[in-house]
Formats: C-alpha cells, sequence, structure tokens
C-alpha cells in the first residue's frame, strides 16, 4: 500500500507542517486570523511538537494526511471536556485540511480516521465544534452523518474577547452495531 494519501499518527517532525496548515487555514479565515496572529509561528510549531510527544491526555492523538507533497492535513482526537456530555463521548479538537489540498479526498480521509481512533479509545459519539459560518464545513459534516446536537457558544479569539466566533457543536453515533 502506497504512503500517499492516507492517515496516520503524526511525526514530530510534521509539527512544523501542521503548524504552518494551520496559520494558513486561519489567515483565510477573516476572524481566525486574529487567533492565528497572536502566536508566533515557533510557538506554534513547538505546541504541536509537544502535543505529538508528549500529549497532556493518554487519548489524544494527532492524525495528519499524507499526499504526495507531504502533509496535507489534520485532525485531533481526544475525550470531550464538555461538562454536559458524558465520559463516553469523544471530540475532535482541530480539523484542518491545507487550502491547497482540499477537494481531494483528504477530509473525508481525517474523518474516518478520527471516527476509528476514537471508537478503538472506547468512545462511542464523536462531537465537534464548528464556526457557525463555516457553511463548506457544515455541509462536509452532513454529508458524512454528522448532525449538530443543540449545543452553541461564543469563543474569543482575542485575550479582550473584543472578536467572537459563534460555534455550533456537530455530533455522530460512533458506537458499532450490534
Amino acid at each position: 500500500m502506497s504512503a500517499i494519501d492516507t492517515v496516520r499518527l503524526a511525526l514530530p517532525q510534521e509539527a512544523v507542517d501542521i503548524a504552518r496548515i494551520q496559520r494558513r487555514a486561519w489567515s483565510d479565515d477573516g476572524l481566525l486570523a486574529a487567533g492565528a496572529a497572536e502566536v508566533s509561528a515557533d510557538e506554534a510549531t513547538r505546541a504541536w511538537h509537544e502535543a505529538i510527544v508528549k500529549p497532556p491526555l493518554a487519548q489524544l492523538r494527532v492524525l495528519v494526511a499524507i499526499a504526495e507533497a507531504g502533509v496535507a492535513g489534520f485532525i485531533v482526537t481526544g475525550p470531550s471536556g464538555d461538562p454536559d456530555l458524558s465520559s463516553s463521548d469523544g471530540y475532535v479538537a482541530e480539523f484542518i485540511v491545507d487550502p491547497k489540498h482540499r477537494k481531494q479526498g483528504h477530509g473525508s480521509r481525517l474523518i474516518n480516521a478520527a471516527v476509528d481512533t476514537l471508537r478503538k479509545d472506547g468512545f462511542t459519539v464523536a462531537t465537534m465544534w464548528v464556526p457557525s459560518a463555516a457553511d463548506d464545513v457544515r455541509a462536509f459534516l452532513i454529508s458524512c452523518g454528522w448532525a449538530p446536537d443543540g449545543a452553541h457558544q461564543k469563543v474569543g479569539l482575542t485575550d479582550d474577547e473584543s472578536q467572537a466566533v459563534k460555534m455550533i457543536r456537530f455530533h455522530t453515533d460512533i458506537s458499532l452495531p450490534g
């Protein structure tokens, strides 16, 4: 099997690629650009390296989609920290496909790998917070069988919270039938 067009656990040396993709995606998104500007490229790379080599939680996983040119996107899974959810609810903390690699199947591979990873970690529901204005992401998740669960929140992007993004929580049942 070719290593191209697959998803696997991120390697420490890929932290720089993940940080670059995150910053590029955030910069392309009007409001999220403020969040990207507050963290230097070096700080972002160090944070991703730490998440890969020494995750803060045993069930935190950083997965990467690999294309011919290298890392094409990434997704982060772990337990949900939402107080209204149960311990059987997993969470997709970050899901980004590099803008130049979209519409090539990497998003579908990442979502499927995240669900498989969460299921193997014993979770029966997967959740993800999505900006309400991210119509393309919301449509993609719906096409994958996810749906809003009615929860919403505003997240401040700056320390003074002068800029905030309205978020909608999506969920999907990932329990095995039977």
